[in-house]
């Protein structure tokens, strides 16, 4: 029956007929409705300890600061560590946050500082979430319902953003914040045991584990050098920068503008869940149609009007829908873009590139939040969200120039590479640094066309993991070409065979072409030599 009733959803929820998808998605959606109910306890706790309004301020930075802190070390780990254990390690690492905030709310030996501490604890096991979860989904669906997928866990935060909120004020007005926490540890638990029962198989792979801070820098090479990774960041910052203005000013909007109270917040933060709703029900209509770089630009122009207007008509009844549009705008856009990144990226590098992508959007978001509440303290909140709007605007002309999708996305289906090592000897996997030399014999005519294929094989060869790439041309001899990269060590090198695409095989059949000898390019591998005093 269960069955029959999955196979019937709409495309947008056919993500949910894949069990381990569906299970893990409740615990996503849990997951986030905890971190929220986390949150708006401790602002609500920490206004009973202290009348400090630095304090106070700190309980956002303090669960927010992690995700900057740590965003490249936790999407290493989850690129080098079983996925699994990792997922289960940060969900006992918030039960056991919540556990103990709990227990001393019990016994009254709760403090300000403390609370700051463990709000700050509870954002470091935020922080390791993440990475791990996004790059578990698209092993947990076909290639086809991705965008689907990961549209559903855009969803999956929208509505914990109501839900949360919502939940923990009835505890706190009717129970006490300790409940609220108690709520939090029992849900931990229990999305912890759902995790635990997740059958995972993860690849063992015949070489070491790669180095924890290699792992960072391969993630940072990969970033930098990858033109669309580095286009989505800057839109992603751009955009949020933007964005974090209405969401900021939200709750003196609801009061000041529109003279409102409690309920006006909450009915305009519903709306804007509402929208982000609505919009990811409809996102395979409109990219059926429309791709991501058109989405997210079209996205930016409809938030930008929707905010002009919300803030310039009289009654918070005719704001209502402008506010249902800007949450349907917000949310194309934000989904646009993370949708792209995950496509542009193959598993072996996906927690760390994303932990970018989180950085990007959570900078833009605290700069932007701060930024725009200064530019609202000396002109006010209504010219403060006219100043966003054209600011999103003026954008335009900027990022209409970083395409993020196109008929040029990569193919990183996993190939076998032609060339393969057959050392002489048995080669320690630490041993390095390891040199690796190609000698191309080339029509000297031809040399210009030759450097541009080879601009993208540099790209191609630092994003695998090389330390460093050159290419030389014989003085001597014209047409004699010799290329040139190095990894730390040989256990590197080995690697790059395991993260070989269907681009980088088209990349050298297109080098070949321009190989003039009946024999192929000939390859030498050195290692270097330790030498003894």
């Amino acid at each position: 029956m269960l069955t029959a009733k999955l196979d019937s959803l709409p495309y947008w929820l056919s993500p949910l007929k894949f069990k381990v998808f569906r299970t893990l998605w409740m615990v996503w959606l849990i997951s986030n409705i905890c971190m929220w109910m986390n949150d708006v306890a401790a602002a609500w706790m920490m206004t009973t300890l202290t009348e400090s309004p630095l304090l106070i301020a700190l309980v956002q930075t303090a669960s927010n600061l992690p995700v900057l802190l740590l965003g490249v070390p936790s999407g290493a780990l989850a690129d080098i560590l079983n996925r699994k254990k990792y997922f289960v390690i940060t969900q006992i690492w918030l039960a056991a946050n919540a556990t103990i905030l709990t227990l001393l709310m019990v016994f009254d030996l709760l403090t300000a500082q403390s609370l700051l501490f463990f709000t700050f604890m509870n954002g470091i096991g935020l922080a390791m979430r993440w990475p791990v979860f996004a790059v578990i989904v698209p092993d947990l669906v076909n290639r086809e319902y991705l965008a689907s997928a990961l549209t559903l866990n855009g969803l999956a935060m929208n509505a914990s953003r109501i839900i949360g909120p919502l939940i923990a004020g009835i505890f706190i007005a009717s129970l006490g914040s300790q409940y609220v926490f108690g709520l939090n540890m029992v849900l931990c638990l229990v999305t912890t045991y759902v995790v635990l029962q997740w059958k995972y198989q993860h690849f063992e792979s015949a070489l070491p584990g790669e180095r924890f801070f290699g792992a960072m820098r391969l993630g940072i090479q990969y970033v930098s050098q990858s033109t669309r990774m580095r286009f989505i960041l800057i839109r992603a910052f751009l955009f949020y920068f933007q964005a974090s203005c209405v969401l900021a000013l939200l709750p003196l909007l609801a009061k000041s503008h529109f003279n409102g109270n409690a309920n006006t917040f909450t009915l305009l933060m519903s709306c804007l869940g509402l929208g982000a709703i609505f919009a990811g029900s409809q996102l395979p209509r409109f990219r059926d149609s429309l791709n991501n770089n058109q989405l997210s630009n079209y996205g930016i122009v409809v938030l930008s009007i929707s905010s002009v207007c919300m803030v310039l008509v009289p009654s918070i009844w005719e704001a209502v829908p402008l506010m249902i549009i800007y949450g349907m705008a917000w949310f194309t856009v934000a989904n646009s873009l993370t949708v792209t990144a995950q496509f542009s990226l193959p598993s072996w590098i996906r927690a760390r590139a994303m932990s970018f992508y989180q950085m990007s959007l959570m900078g833009g978001s605290a700069i932007g939040a701060a930024f725009w509440g200064k530019v609202a303290t000396h002109f006010g909140v209504v010219s403060c969200v006219l100043f966003a709007a054209a600011f999103g605007l003026l954008s335009m002309f900027y990022i209409v120039r970083l395409v993020i999708s196109g008929q040029d996305d990569e193919d990183l289906a996993p190939v076998c590479p032609l060339e393969r090592p057959n050392p002489s000897r048995a080669i320690d996997h630490f041993e390095g640094p390891v040199m690796i030399s190609i000698e191309y014999h080339i029509n000297p005519l031809r040399y210009e066309e030759f450097k541009k294929i080879m601009k993208q094989t540099k790209t191609a060869r630092i994003k695998q993991g090389a330390l460093s790439w050159s290419l030389f041309s014989d003085a001597e001899h014209p047409g004699q070409v010799i290329e040139y990269y190095v990894y730390e060590t040989w256990a590197d090198y080995l690697r790059r065979f395991d993260r070989f695409t269907a681009t980088d095989l088209h990349l050298q059949e297109e080098r070949s072409k321009f190989h003039i000898d009946p024999e192929p390019p000939k390859i030498v591998r050195r290692i270097a030599s330790q030498l003894k005093d």
